[in-house]
């Protein structure tokens, strides 16, 4: 197909599909890795922040066409169906594990941004044989960590910033600790708002969870990290995580925030690179792009439709 003809069409799409993981639905996206060559590249589960869709993936994506990247929306989050039961971080490494297995994954890299730290921590600890690295981005080892800004975390109880862009541009920086016009656009385009039993759920799987009971026997080699001016998890939660993994280094992105995936990302790519020791690669700046919405982007078999990208 003569992309010049259609102007829309994305060359890095995800396959999306449904996982079932017991009685949970878990919307699920791989994209295809392009260099199956030099060093067999891993693959890469990423696991999200809260309440984050797996679209705002793609701009990671994008970057990293490298490798084969998997991910899953929580429930109630992104496509996924609302949760049937309360569930705590070991479930969802769980369910990662099950996703991977089926889809003939047996040894991958392991990336968590902020809430996804929790559960890339867990699987890291539960699948020591899966589990090649971890990277940790912006993230602690749970209710241990030292707090961040009072007011962006007043408003990181409410999934507000997902449902109204106006609050989202307005109090980005205060949220976040990265510069408005630099992040709002590329965080907000593939957004889709939780449903409000879903966040709950997702912030109360937290609730009481700590990493420092195992931390130290993960035994993956470690990047974490940072934002020095990070609003919600300060600097301080990487120092310690570097302390109490055995295998780690730290780096701390100067006056960056707790979105530096998105607001810095040559940066924080080429930390991940260098922790990857792989060959550079140029990165490619491409204009923000929406992939189709969670209810056009399926059939009734809930398989991606292909169709959609090429109308």
């Amino acid at each position: 197909m003569d992309t010049e003809e259609h102007p829309d069409f994305h060359p890095n799409l995800p396959r999306i599909f449904f996982s079932k993981v017991g009685n949970q639905r878990l919307r699920t996206a791989i994209w295809s890795g392009t260099d199956k060559g030099y060093g067999k590249r891993t693959p890469l589960l990423f696991f999200n922040g809260i309440g984050a869709n797996l679209e705002i993936a793609q701009a990671f994506a994008d970057t990293f066409t490298g490798r084969d990247i998997i991910t899953f929306d929580m429930p109630g989050v992104g496509g996924s169906p609302d949760p049937t039961l309360p569930y705590r971080p070991w479930w969802v490494a769980k369910a990662a594990k099950q996703i991977l297995t089926e889809n003939g994954y047996d040894k991958v890299d392991v990336l968590g941004v902020s809430w996804g730290g929790g559960p890339a921590q867990q699987f890291a600890w539960q699948n020591k044989k899966m589990t090649k690295r971890l990277i940790l981005c912006a993230t602690t080892t749970g209710v241990t960590m030292v707090p961040g800004n009072p007011k962006a975390l007043s408003k990181m109880m409410s999934p507000k910033r997902y449902i109204d862009r106006d609050f989202l541009a307005k109090n980005f920086e205060t949220l976040y600790g990265d510069a408005a016009s630099e992040g709002v656009t590329e965080f907000s385009i593939n957004m889709v708002p939780p449903s409000v039993k879903g966040y709950l759920y997702q912030l109360g799987a937290m609730a009481g969870y700590s990493t420092l009971p195992f931390i130290r026997r993960i035994r993956a080699k470690t990047l974490v990290i940072m934002g020095e001016k990070d609003h919600i998890v300060p600097v301080i939660n990487g120092r310690l995580l570097n302390y109490m993994l055995k295998n780690s280094e730290l780096k701390i992105i100067k006056e960056a925030g707790h979105l530096f995936l998105l607001t810095r990302r040559d940066e924080t790519i080429e930390l991940i690179r260098d922790f990857f020791d792989e060959p550079e690669v140029a990165m490619p700046h491409v204009d923000p792009f929406m992939m189709p919405s969670v209810e056009a982007s399926f059939n009734h078999k809930d398989e991606f439709d292909p169709a959609f990208v090429m109308s």
